[in-house]
């Protein structure tokens, strides 16, 4: 008699080995099937979202993905308060246009200098418009400093331009998981002169 039990096993088998890969490189897991994600990527997806809602002012947005330190209140309080009042408006350094009631620095000869040029002529816009927010170089595991848990460390870079001026800005960003979810705990500004020395991103967020 021939036993035809086999080769349905062996087809069984292999059914099982392919149904716990996927085509995309990862795996489910075994909670219940649901396909596991890089965390520094996660983390990383959470800190440019942040940067993007900041450049475009929605800090509504921005203090949503923010920790509870960083927020410092509520989602509310912390966006009324990186909004400020309806009706301020900027004003330029006393250095830049003289007033009043500041006396503008004097030449030997009694002349005074003239007053610097401002970024925001009355015909032109009233902020700079940014880039979209690119990541540079690795995710980097930052350790615990002051108040900021340890978590993972970004450097973002994104343009920032105004009608005769282009300059690019760097943010060295840290996220921490809160909650079940990543949140931006903490954000500094990396200069141009620390691009060349070491890791900017932990040095920029050891000391913030």
């Amino acid at each position: 008699m021939i036993r035809r039990t086999a080769v349905p096993a062996l087809l069984l088998t292999a059914g099982l080995a392919l149904a716990g890969c996927s085509g995309d490189g990862s795996k489910d897991d075994d909670a219940g099937g649901k396909k596991t994600t890089d965390p520094a990527a996660a983390a990383l997806a959470v800190a440019k979202e942040y940067q993007q809602a900041a450049n475009a002012l929605d800090w509504r947005r921005a203090c949503e993905l923010s920790t509870a330190a960083l927020r410092r209140g509520s989602v509310d309080e912390c966006a009324a308060r990186n909004v400020g009042p309806a009706t301020a408006t900027p004003s330029a350094p006393a250095s830049e246009s003289p007033t009043a009631t500041v006396s503008p620095p004097t030449y030997a000869d009694g002349s005074t200098p003239d007053a610097l040029p401002s970024k925001t002529a009355a015909t032109g816009p009233d902020r700079a418009s940014t880039g979209p927010v690119t990541a540079s170089g690795r995710p980097v595991n930052v350790p615990a400093a002051g108040d900021h848990p340890a978590g993972y460390g970004f450097l973002l870079t994104y343009t920032v331009t105004w009608p005769d001026d282009t300059s690019t800005s760097r943010k060295a960003v840290r996220v921490v998981e809160e909650g079940g979810a990543w949140r931006v705990d903490q954000r500094e500004d990396v200069q141009d002169g620390d691009m060349g020395h070491g890791d900017p991103v932990t040095a920029a967020l050891s000391g913030g």
